[in-house]
């Protein structure tokens, strides 16, 4: 039996029923799913745990869905790296990177939309529909196909190219709308208003968030049932955040780890970082920006979940840096060049950061740190193609390439 309780309001407390909603009729907060952890005390543990598919469904049980029948995409219990070579670039001696771009769509969105797919089917949707950066509109649209469900897709025009092939290949209803991630948000907004569609980041968004629970799940079994020092988390809307940080909680809630005192601290981008400058300024209203940025993943000027984050980063002892396009372009390439991997835009933002932290003592040297890396660079690849060289092209001939072997090795 599922331990799902209600929606709750993260604002007034109200509850209301599993349905989809996500937001509070009374003082217009957001919904988020509660659960009876007494009763998950007495059925969740870390053998049962164990004992799951490699897969997020391993933790079933913490999440929203009620039915057996899950939208399966293999996503999820992806790798846990102990990245010795950038530890010791940037002089952390335990330093983990959880790589999400090695999911089926190529990063962490996966996640959230397999949850939110399943609950769709659940509360008898047909058509699964959202606002995106670019990840989920791959994720939405190769999740609907695995449902045979219907997908309508929103993204701004600017979208990079490999993202509107990574979501077209699926086959879905793709729109590009002019203007920024805010502009395509306030026009789904409407259209969920006016069609019976599973959006997953607007009425379904309560049950989505709930997946990326996960990414804190993992983590934890991953280092043996411990939670790590310091966790460092690229931000957009701030869910992601706040989520690793639910997950964690729960997991010490359960008593599936001893202790928890993981400082969470935000990964941003210059040119939209209205959650890193709250944070810098010791406020807790958050002023839109309007975004500027190459990591366009995270270009989203009104975060909704910002205030939360906030609240996570500041009760927890972290911090929020924020980085410029070329140190994102430079994370980007000392990730790929120490660990081979080949993260996207919001990857570099979380190793710019990271970097910073690391070099101003904020992280010490002996901390048990993770790195979340959440989208490939292949899907980005336009954000680093000027900073690549061109390779030399030889006839092929021993004597061509010994001509050029001695400025390869310089």
């Amino acid at each position: 039996m599922s331990a799902v309780k209600c929606l709750k309001c993260k604002e007034c407390g109200r509850e209301y029923p599993i349905k989809a909603s996500h937001v509070c009729e009374f003082c217009f907060g957001p919904l988020e799913v509660a659960y009876d952890y007494e009763k998950l005390k007495k059925t969740v543990s870390r053998k049962k745990i164990e004992k799951g598919p490699p897969t997020l469904w391993r933790y079933k049980d913490l999440l929203p869905i009620e039915k057996d029948e899950v939208v399966e995409s293999n996503t999820g219990f992806t790798p846990l790296v102990r990245a010795k070579n950038l530890g010791r670039e940037l002089g952390l001696k335990e330093l983990y990177v959880k790589n999400d771009t090695v999911n089926p769509t190529f990063s962490f969105k996966d996640r959230v939309v397999s949850v939110a797919a399943s609950k769709a089917l659940e509360l008898g949707f047909d058509t699964l529909a959202c606002a995106s950066t670019g990840n989920l509109a791959g994720a939405v649209a190769a999740h609907a196909a695995i449902a045979n469900m219907k997908s309508y897709i929103f993204a701004p025009a600017s979208l990079e190219k490999g993202k509107i092939l990574g979501a077209g290949i699926y086959n879905p209803n793709l729109v590009l709308v002019e203007g920024d991630y805010d502009d395509v948000n306030r026009l789904c907004n409407q259209v969920a208003e006016k069609h019976n569609w599973a959006f997953v980041n607007i009425n379904v968004r309560p049950y989505y968030s709930e997946g990326s629970k996960t990414l804190g799940f993992e983590v934890i079994e991953q280092l043996g049932w411990r939670c790590p020092d310091h966790v460092v988390v690229p931000v957009a809307s701030g869910s992601l955040l706040t989520k690793i940080f639910k997950g964690m909680v729960e997991m010490y809630q359960l008593g599936l780890v001893d202790e928890f005192k993981t400082r969470v601290s935000a990964a941003d981008c210059m040119g939209c970082d209205p959650i890193a400058t709250a944070f810098k300024a010791g406020v807790d209203v958050l002023k839109p920006v309007k975004p500027a940025t190459i990591a366009k993943s995270l270009a989203i000027g009104n975060p909704a979940d910002g205030y939360y984050a906030l609240k996570v980063i500041r009760e927890t002892g972290g911090t929020a840096e924020t980085s410029t396009d070329d140190e994102i372009v430079e994370g980007i390439k000392l990730l790929a060049q120490t660990e081979g991997i080949f993260a996207e835009t919001a990857g570099g933002v979380t190793v710019a950061a990271l970097k910073k932290m690391a070099h101003s003592g904020f992280i010490k040297e002996d901390d048990l740190v993770v790195a979340y890396i959440t989208g490939n660079g292949l899907k980005t690849q336009e954000a680093v193609a000027d900073s690549v060289p061109s390779p030399p092209v030889i006839a092929p001939r021993i004597k061509a390439f010994e001509e050029i072997f001695s400025k390869l090795n310089n």
